[in-house]
């Protein structure tokens, strides 16, 4: 089992940052990719950004050139900095792990960005 908590999220007027984090626990031995996802009212879950065990990112067109994913290996951590922030960035955040042919994800952290 992996578990995954977010943390970071608030409140933020447009252009601000903020900077998330996803702590990891568990049997987190073999996790082969972490992303983040995000959830708008009335909308699908979407990706955000990924990274996978070797350091390779992918980021969704609205992410990029703003959005930077990252990780601390020692602690188990994952982040994702968020900058320029925008008010349709506002969304409930998700961290998620893959392993074993399995997606963890965590609980979510809500990003609210006022114009």
């Amino acid at each position: 089992q992996v578990q995954l908590v977010e943390s970071g999220g608030g409140w933020v007027q447009a252009g601000g940052s903020l900077r998330l984090s996803c702590a990891t626990s568990g049997s987190v031995f073999s996790i082969n990719v972490m992303g983040w996802y995000r959830q708008a009212p009335g909308k699908q879950r979407e990706l955000v950004a990924t990274i996978t065990s070797g350091g390779r990112t992918i980021y969704a067109d609205s992410a990029k050139g703003r959005f930077t994913i990252s990780r601390d290996n020692a602690k188990g951590t994952v982040y994702l900095q968020m900058n320029s922030l925008k008010p349709e960035d506002t969304a409930v955040y998700f961290c998620n792990a893959f392993k074993s042919a399995t997606l963890y994800w965590g609980q979510g952290t809500q990003v609210t960005v006022s114009s």
